[in-house]
């Protein structure tokens, strides 16, 4: 057999002595260490992203258990605002009746003093500062005399009868009266 090498002859070349060559390389390693590459990147990748995730959902039910407090925390101040406002209110009512307390008392003794003998007071009611007195008397004359008792005390003005009658029916004959009249103590 016969050969004929067509190649041309390789000359060498002057100088240094090192020649550079390409190693020779095998693409089936290469393309196999990418992938296991990859496959550890994906995975490294999704091991972050769940410890990412524990991190967040254990956040997320530790400010939810901190929101159910402070709405504890919250319905408490609110109970608080509103037994304020109670206690404020009844502070009001205080305050009015102690500064109310002296006029019943001063009418009570504006009364007695104009009271006669005979006559009774059965019923006192007082409505936008006007006094109704309700009573009964033996005569017409001791309802007159508390009518001008009234008057001369000086401290009831506006005094008016409103009705007067004598009971038929009754053995000892009393008369029932109404009287209005303003109270200025």
């Amino acid at each position: 057999m016969i050969r004929i090498n067509l190649a041309p002859a390789r000359r060498r070349r002057r100088g240094v002595g090192i020649t550079l060559t390409l190693p020779s390389f095998n693409l089936g390693l290469l393309f196999g260490v990418l992938y296991v590459l990859a496959v550890v990147g994906l995975g490294a990748y999704w091991w972050s992203l769940s410890a990412e995730e524990a991190t967040l959902a254990d956040e997320v039910s530790r400010k939810s258990r901190e929101i159910a407090s402070l709405k504890v925390t919250i319905g408490q101040g609110n109970k608080i605002k509103d037994q304020a406002a109670e206690l404020r209110k009844r502070v009001d009512v205080i305050e009015k009746l102690t500064r109310d307390q002296s006029k019943p008392i001063l009418l009570a003794d504006a009364f007695a003093d104009v009271i006669p003998r005979d006559l009774w007071i059965t019923r006192l009611e007082e409505r936008n500062s006007v006094l109704r007195i309700g009573g009964a008397a033996f005569s017409t004359t001791a309802v007159s005399d508390f009518m001008s008792n009234l008057r001369s005390s000086g401290r009831f003005k506006d005094v008016d009868i409103v009705v007067s009658r004598r009971d038929l029916a009754r053995p000892s004959l009393p008369v029932t009266f109404e009287v209005t009249c303003r109270f200025e103590g």
